[in-house]
């Protein structure tokens, strides 16, 4: 029985196993998250450490991704994200040693979350490059990335709310032991997948050599010069909210970890609307605008949610945040995927990755001490503010950017050369 349109690539039987392995994988990431940051700040007390436990858990993509790039086009895939969702469980173990025994200090929590970013800038963009290689159909790929969005941003919906209440009935402890015991489940889904396309043979070059193809091919292509500077602005603006939230909830809302937990949810939510949309487009056409809308709805969000002091106003204001913010992502990732060659996928990925994640720690230190000197509250409408202004500019050179685009689409057969260009822009 053909399943729905809109998950289309869960027909792949390889695809489907290491998706459903991803999901409970996931599913922990997001519990530990939350308890990451609950134990920094109750640690400390403070903003800016709470700013720099999220910098060092995301800086690592920004120097490291694109090594990243260069080692998954060079060996197997399948192997490398083995290895290092191991050593994740391992983090994962540690800290849940640590915490249980209650004799972690703000030291070694620093030095743990440093080491996971290490471990994930090498994750991620290996993990984004790999569904073409497990996909029966290439064209089903488009979908596949808006599949691992949904299940990245459900998954982002439930672990957080589950979270904040494992912390307040257990403690931080059982998030870092369930999401330790987690990572068998994808890594048993690995170990039994096939590779279905193996990537061209290629010539062996100096891993420098390699590096620097990437970034000339990367920003030598327009469209994929404006995407990348634009996910960089909103991962800037907006992914802090994370590192932000602790503060928002018990200065300015008088709760704890249990609402940190459900306007988390709130983000993932949104998310997820934006994943479902995605997976029920036919194909890639018409996304080009997506971007630019996407970004204000993402300002907007934050800028209204920095001046809200109603629970049930900040929700949905969460909610646009969410949806703007990974919707401005995915849809850069399913162009970028649609437009590459498949020799260069994980190293223009890795640039993806270095963009969109690698920045935000850059975001998170810098609002952890802005929240220091201006309140929270503020700092969310000085991040909306950005994101917004960042889509109207995205939005004022569209034009260009579906000029550009259609020369790509033409030579990838995505569209006829010969159609009209003001039916079904990019």
């Amino acid at each position: 029985m053909p399943l729905p349109h809109s998950i289309r690539a869960l027909e792949s039987p390889n695809f489907r196993r290491y998706y459903i392995g991803q999901a409970v994988s996931m599913l922990g990431t997001w519990v530990q998250s939350v308890a990451l940051m609950w134990l920094a700040y109750r640690l400390s007390g403070s903003t800016w450490f709470t700013g720099l436990i999220g910098f060092l858990n995301s800086a690592p993509h920004l120097f490291l991704a694109t090594f990243a790039g260069v080692l998954g086009d060079r060996v197997s895939r399948r192997k490398m994200l083995m290895v290092v969702l191991t050593l994740l469980s391992v983090q994962a173990a540690i800290l849940a040693i640590l915490s249980g025994l209650h004799i972690i200090t703000m030291g070694e929590l620093a030095a743990l979350a440093l080491f996971a970013g290490v471990c994930n800038s090498f994750e991620t963009p290996t993990r984004q490059s790999i569904f073409s290689q497990l996909l029966e159909r290439r064209e089903d790929l488009p979908n596949a990335i808006a599949m691992n969005s949904m299940l990245m941003n459900g998954t982002r919906l439930v672990g957080p709310s589950l979270g904040g209440f494992i912390i307040a009935a257990f403690g931080e402890t059982a998030c870092f032991t369930l999401n330790a015991v987690s990572y068998s489940a994808v890594l048993v889904a690995l170990f039994g997948v096939r590779i279905v396309h193996p990537r061209p043979k290629r010539e062996r070059k100096h891993p420098l050599r390699d590096l620097a193809e990437g970034w000339r091919y990367a920003m030598g292509l327009v469209p994929v010069r404006r995407m990348l500077f634009m996910l960089s602005a909103v991962s800037f603006s907006i992914s802090p909210y994370s590192t932000l939230m602790p503060a928002m909830v018990v200065k300015h809302f008088g709760a704890g970890a249990e609402l940190v937990g459900v306007f988390i949810g709130a983000v993932g939510f949104g998310a997820v609307i934006s994943a479902i949309s995605l997976a029920r487009r036919p194909s890639v056409r018409g996304l080009g605008k997506w971007i630019a809308i996407a970004a204000i709805v993402a300002g907007l969000g934050s800028f209204g949610f920095g001046f809200s002091r109603s629970i049930w106003l900040s929700i949905p204001l969460m909610m646009m945040t969410g949806f703007g913010m990974f919707m401005t992502g995915a849809t850069c990732n399913t162009i970028l995927q649609t437009m590459v060659d498949e020799e260069k996928r994980s190293r223009v990925m890795s640039y993806y990755t270095m963009f969109f994640i690698g920045v935000a720690p850059l975001g998170h230190y810098t609002q952890g001490w802005l929240a220091e000197h201006i309140g929270a509250p503020h700092t969310f409408a000085v991040a909306g503010a950005i994101s917004l202004a960042s889509g109207i500019a995205f939005a004022a050179q569209l034009s260009s950017f579906r000029s550009h685009l259609r020369l790509v689409y033409v030579s990838r057969g995505i569209i006829p050369a010969t159609e009209n260009t003001t039916m079904g822009n990019p």
